[in-house]
Protein backbone atom coordinates (compact mmCIF):
# COMPACT_ATOMS: atom_id res chain seq x y z
CA UNK A 1 0.00 0.00 0.00
CA UNK A 2 1.54 3.37 -1.03
CA UNK A 3 -1.10 5.92 -0.48
CA UNK A 4 -0.96 9.64 -0.81
CA UNK A 5 -0.47 11.05 2.98
CA UNK A 6 -2.40 13.99 4.02
CA UNK A 7 -1.64 16.54 6.86
CA UNK A 8 -3.00 19.35 8.68
CA UNK A 9 -2.61 20.61 12.14
CA UNK A 10 -5.83 19.67 13.44
CA UNK A 11 -9.34 18.73 11.55
CA UNK A 12 -9.26 21.29 8.81
CA UNK A 13 -7.58 19.10 5.98
CA UNK A 14 -10.58 16.85 6.37
CA UNK A 15 -12.47 19.45 4.38
CA UNK A 16 -9.71 19.11 1.97
CA UNK A 17 -9.44 15.49 1.71
CA UNK A 18 -12.95 15.13 1.20
CA UNK A 19 -12.44 16.78 -2.15
CA UNK A 20 -9.77 14.79 -2.91
CA UNK A 21 -12.32 11.57 -2.36
CA UNK A 22 -14.90 13.19 -4.22
CA UNK A 23 -12.14 13.50 -7.50
CA UNK A 24 -9.49 10.35 -6.87
CA UNK A 25 -12.28 8.10 -5.22
CA UNK A 26 -9.96 5.16 -6.45
CA UNK A 27 -6.99 6.39 -4.52
CA UNK A 28 -5.63 5.25 -0.97
CA UNK A 29 -5.63 8.04 1.32
CA UNK A 30 -3.66 8.40 5.31
CA UNK A 31 -4.01 11.57 6.77
CA UNK A 32 -2.91 12.75 9.84
CA UNK A 33 -4.15 15.33 12.06
CA UNK A 34 -1.37 16.90 14.76
CA UNK A 35 -4.40 18.12 16.93
CA UNK A 36 -1.97 17.26 20.08
CA UNK A 37 -0.12 20.32 19.19
CA UNK A 38 -2.75 22.41 17.21
CA UNK A 39 -3.13 25.35 16.05
CA UNK A 40 -0.36 25.96 14.45
CA UNK A 41 -1.65 29.47 13.08
CA UNK A 42 0.20 31.77 16.37
CA UNK A 43 3.25 29.54 16.38
CA UNK A 44 6.52 30.66 15.26
CA UNK A 45 8.01 29.58 11.90
CA UNK A 46 11.11 27.61 12.99
CA UNK A 47 8.07 25.57 15.71
CA UNK A 48 5.73 25.40 12.27
CA UNK A 49 8.41 23.45 10.66
CA UNK A 50 9.59 21.00 12.98
CA UNK A 51 5.62 19.78 13.58
CA UNK A 52 5.49 19.73 10.26
CA UNK A 53 8.97 18.28 8.72
CA UNK A 54 8.20 15.34 12.20
CA UNK A 55 4.83 14.27 10.26
CA UNK A 56 5.77 14.57 6.91
CA UNK A 57 8.54 12.13 7.82
CA UNK A 58 5.87 9.94 9.93
CA UNK A 59 3.84 9.85 6.33
CA UNK A 60 6.63 9.14 4.63
CA UNK A 61 7.22 5.86 6.77
CA UNK A 62 3.59 5.01 6.69
CA UNK A 63 4.71 4.33 2.65
CA UNK A 64 3.08 7.41 1.26
CA UNK A 65 5.53 8.64 -1.72
CA UNK A 66 3.29 11.88 -1.60
CA UNK A 67 1.90 14.31 1.59
CA UNK A 68 0.10 17.32 0.76
CA UNK A 69 0.04 19.78 3.15
CA UNK A 70 -3.40 20.27 3.76
CA UNK A 71 -2.82 23.05 5.82
CA UNK A 72 -2.24 27.16 5.02
CA UNK A 73 0.16 27.81 7.63
CA UNK A 74 2.38 24.85 7.34
CA UNK A 75 2.36 24.82 3.73
CA UNK A 76 3.37 29.22 4.62
CA UNK A 77 5.70 28.53 7.42
CA UNK A 78 7.71 24.90 6.18
CA UNK A 79 6.92 23.73 2.96
CA UNK A 80 9.80 25.45 0.70
CA UNK A 81 12.46 24.59 3.33
CA UNK A 82 11.44 21.17 3.10
CA UNK A 83 10.91 20.91 -0.51
CA UNK A 84 14.70 22.45 -1.01
CA UNK A 85 16.28 21.38 1.55
CA UNK A 86 15.29 17.82 3.30
CA UNK A 87 13.66 16.09 0.43
CA UNK A 88 17.21 15.13 -1.05
CA UNK A 89 18.33 14.15 2.76
CA UNK A 90 14.88 11.83 3.38
CA UNK A 91 13.91 10.47 0.36
CA UNK A 92 14.92 12.18 -3.37
CA UNK A 93 11.99 10.44 -5.25
CA UNK A 94 9.41 11.36 -2.19
CA UNK A 95 7.68 15.04 -2.95
CA UNK A 96 5.61 17.16 -0.72
CA UNK A 97 3.34 19.92 -2.24
CA UNK A 98 0.62 22.69 -0.68
CA UNK A 99 -2.11 24.41 -0.51
CA UNK A 100 -1.00 27.91 -1.54
CA UNK A 101 0.15 27.52 -5.06
CA UNK A 102 -2.39 25.63 -6.76
CA UNK A 103 -4.68 28.27 -5.12
CA UNK A 104 -2.84 31.70 -6.40
CA UNK A 105 -2.22 30.12 -9.73
CA UNK A 106 -5.88 30.68 -10.21
CA UNK A 107 -7.37 33.42 -8.21
CA UNK A 108 -6.76 36.31 -10.65
CA UNK A 109 -9.47 34.22 -12.72
CA UNK A 110 -12.21 35.46 -10.56
CA UNK A 111 -11.86 38.99 -9.77
CA UNK A 112 -12.82 41.92 -11.99
CA UNK A 113 -11.85 44.89 -10.17
CA UNK A 114 -8.75 43.11 -9.50
CA UNK A 115 -8.66 43.65 -5.54
CA UNK A 116 -8.79 40.36 -3.72
CA UNK A 117 -9.23 39.95 -0.08
CA UNK A 118 -7.10 36.88 1.94
CA UNK A 119 -8.87 35.95 5.37
CA UNK A 120 -5.98 33.54 7.01
CA UNK A 121 -4.59 32.93 10.84
CA UNK A 122 -2.16 35.09 11.84
CA UNK A 123 0.85 33.15 10.91
CA UNK A 124 -0.30 32.85 7.23
CA UNK A 125 -0.83 36.43 6.77
CA UNK A 126 2.30 37.02 8.70
CA UNK A 127 4.41 35.06 6.10
CA UNK A 128 3.39 36.97 3.13
CA UNK A 129 3.08 33.76 1.35
CA UNK A 130 -0.06 34.79 -0.52
CA UNK A 131 0.42 37.74 -1.66
CA UNK A 132 4.11 36.54 -3.00
CA UNK A 133 2.36 33.65 -4.95
CA UNK A 134 -0.18 36.02 -6.28
CA UNK A 135 2.44 38.37 -7.65
CA UNK A 136 4.58 35.09 -10.11
CA UNK A 137 1.05 35.07 -11.77
CA UNK A 138 -1.27 38.10 -11.14
CA UNK A 139 1.22 40.99 -11.19
CA UNK A 140 -1.29 43.38 -11.31
CA UNK A 141 -3.68 42.05 -8.51
CA UNK A 142 -4.02 44.45 -5.50
CA UNK A 143 -4.20 41.76 -2.33
CA UNK A 144 -5.27 42.95 0.86
CA UNK A 145 -4.82 40.67 3.91
CA UNK A 146 -6.58 40.03 7.40
CA UNK A 147 -6.33 37.48 10.26
CA UNK A 148 -9.05 36.29 11.66
CA UNK A 149 -7.17 34.32 15.37
CA UNK A 150 -10.70 33.82 16.64
CA UNK A 151 -12.44 31.77 13.80
CA UNK A 152 -10.73 28.23 14.01
CA UNK A 153 -11.43 28.30 17.73
CA UNK A 154 -15.34 29.03 17.17
CA UNK A 155 -15.21 26.16 14.49
CA UNK A 156 -13.05 23.71 16.70
CA UNK A 157 -15.59 24.80 19.64
CA UNK A 158 -18.53 24.00 17.28
CA UNK A 159 -19.63 27.34 18.07
CA UNK A 160 -19.40 28.24 14.78
CA UNK A 161 -23.02 28.38 13.76
CA UNK A 162 -24.00 30.11 17.10
CA UNK A 163 -25.27 33.79 17.12
CA UNK A 164 -22.30 34.61 19.28
CA UNK A 165 -19.86 33.98 16.27
CA UNK A 166 -21.45 36.66 14.01
CA UNK A 167 -19.70 39.28 16.05
CA UNK A 168 -15.85 37.97 15.16
CA UNK A 169 -17.23 37.56 11.82
CA UNK A 170 -18.55 40.75 11.25
CA UNK A 171 -15.72 42.43 13.24
CA UNK A 172 -12.73 40.59 10.38
CA UNK A 173 -14.48 41.01 7.19
CA UNK A 174 -15.19 44.90 8.56
CA UNK A 175 -11.81 45.33 9.49
CA UNK A 176 -10.86 43.78 5.53
CA UNK A 177 -12.89 46.14 3.64
CA UNK A 178 -12.08 49.19 5.21
CA UNK A 179 -8.86 48.54 3.88
CA UNK A 180 -10.63 48.52 0.31
CA UNK A 181 -13.82 49.03 -0.29
CA UNK A 182 -13.27 47.59 -4.18
CA UNK A 183 -12.38 44.16 -3.20
CA UNK A 184 -15.14 41.65 -5.24
CA UNK A 185 -12.74 38.58 -3.94
CA UNK A 186 -12.37 36.84 -0.40
CA UNK A 187 -10.45 33.93 -0.62
CA UNK A 188 -10.92 31.62 2.47
CA UNK A 189 -6.98 31.15 2.93
CA UNK A 190 -7.77 28.41 5.85
CA UNK A 191 -9.05 24.93 5.54
CA UNK A 192 -11.50 25.76 8.54
CA UNK A 193 -13.00 29.01 7.13
CA UNK A 194 -15.15 26.77 4.67
CA UNK A 195 -17.78 26.31 7.72
CA UNK A 196 -18.10 29.98 8.26
CA UNK A 197 -18.98 30.67 4.35
CA UNK A 198 -22.66 31.50 5.13
CA UNK A 199 -21.93 33.80 8.08
CA UNK A 200 -19.77 35.65 5.93
CA UNK A 201 -22.07 35.71 2.53
CA UNK A 202 -24.32 37.44 5.03
CA UNK A 203 -21.42 40.65 5.50
CA UNK A 204 -21.07 40.99 2.33
CA UNK A 205 -22.29 42.61 -1.19
CA UNK A 206 -23.59 39.23 -3.00
CA UNK A 207 -21.15 40.46 -6.07
CA UNK A 208 -18.00 38.95 -3.98
CA UNK A 209 -16.80 36.08 -4.99
CA UNK A 210 -16.19 33.73 -1.69
CA UNK A 211 -13.47 31.17 -2.61
CA UNK A 212 -12.82 27.93 -0.93
CA UNK A 213 -9.66 25.79 -1.25
CA UNK A 214 -10.84 22.21 -1.75
CA UNK A 215 -11.83 21.50 -4.94
CA UNK A 216 -9.00 23.74 -6.66
CA UNK A 217 -6.54 22.04 -4.39
CA UNK A 218 -8.33 18.32 -5.77
CA UNK A 219 -8.23 19.18 -9.39
CA UNK A 220 -4.56 20.59 -9.02
CA UNK A 221 -3.63 17.28 -7.30
CA UNK A 222 -5.15 15.43 -9.80
CA UNK A 223 -3.76 17.34 -13.01
CA UNK A 224 -0.20 16.67 -11.05
CA UNK A 225 -0.72 13.09 -10.92
CA UNK A 226 -1.47 13.07 -14.81
CA UNK A 227 1.45 15.20 -15.47
CA UNK A 228 3.97 12.96 -13.41
CA UNK A 229 3.16 9.18 -14.58
CA UNK A 230 5.86 8.19 -12.37
CA UNK A 231 3.99 9.13 -9.49
CA UNK A 232 0.86 8.47 -10.33
CA UNK A 233 1.71 4.27 -10.60
CA UNK A 234 3.05 4.69 -7.85
CA UNK A 235 0.14 5.14 -5.79
CA UNK A 236 -1.84 2.65 -4.73
CA UNK A 237 -5.73 2.32 -5.40
CA UNK A 238 -7.94 -0.06 -2.84
CA UNK A 239 -9.92 3.58 -2.38
CA UNK A 240 -8.65 2.94 1.45
CA UNK A 241 -9.37 5.69 4.00
CA UNK A 242 -7.02 5.31 7.65
CA UNK A 243 -7.33 8.34 9.95
CA UNK A 244 -4.40 8.88 12.40
CA UNK A 245 -4.74 11.89 14.92
CA UNK A 246 -1.91 13.21 17.88
CA UNK A 247 -4.26 13.40 20.10
CA UNK A 248 -7.77 11.82 21.81
CA UNK A 249 -9.38 10.23 19.26
CA UNK A 250 -12.79 10.26 20.84
CA UNK A 251 -12.63 14.01 20.46
CA UNK A 252 -11.02 13.90 17.04
CA UNK A 253 -13.94 11.74 15.76
CA UNK A 254 -16.58 13.92 17.09
CA UNK A 255 -15.03 17.07 15.10
CA UNK A 256 -14.63 14.88 11.87
CA UNK A 257 -18.13 14.74 11.38
CA UNK A 258 -18.24 18.19 11.32
CA UNK A 259 -15.65 18.76 8.64
CA UNK A 260 -15.90 15.53 6.89
CA UNK A 261 -19.52 15.21 6.64
CA UNK A 262 -19.55 11.63 8.14
CA UNK A 263 -18.38 9.82 11.10
CA UNK A 264 -15.39 8.01 10.95
CA UNK A 265 -12.80 6.05 13.47
CA UNK A 266 -9.24 7.27 14.02
CA UNK A 267 -6.23 5.77 15.52
CA UNK A 268 -3.69 7.54 17.83
CA UNK A 269 -0.11 7.86 16.91
CA UNK A 270 2.84 9.58 19.41
CA UNK A 271 4.65 11.67 17.14
CA UNK A 272 7.14 12.25 20.23
CA UNK A 273 7.77 8.69 20.94
CA UNK A 274 8.99 8.49 17.23
CA UNK A 275 12.24 9.11 16.16
CA UNK A 276 13.91 10.41 12.94
CA UNK A 277 16.62 10.98 11.25
CA UNK A 278 17.74 12.92 8.04
CA UNK A 279 20.20 10.34 5.62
Amino acid sequence: MQPIGVFDSGYGGLTILKEFITILPDYDFIYLGDNARAPYGNRSYDTVYHYTLESVQWLFQQGCPLVILACNTASAKALRTIQQNDLQKIDAEKRVLGVIRPTTEIIGTFTKTGKVGILATTGTVQSASYPIEIEKFFPDLEIFQQACPMWVPLIENNEHLQPGADYFVKEYIDELMSQEQGIDTLLLACTHYPLLREKIKERVSSQVNIISQGEIVANSLADYLKRHPEMEKRISRNAQRIFYTTDSVEDFDRHANIFFGRKLDSIHVSLSSLSFSLK
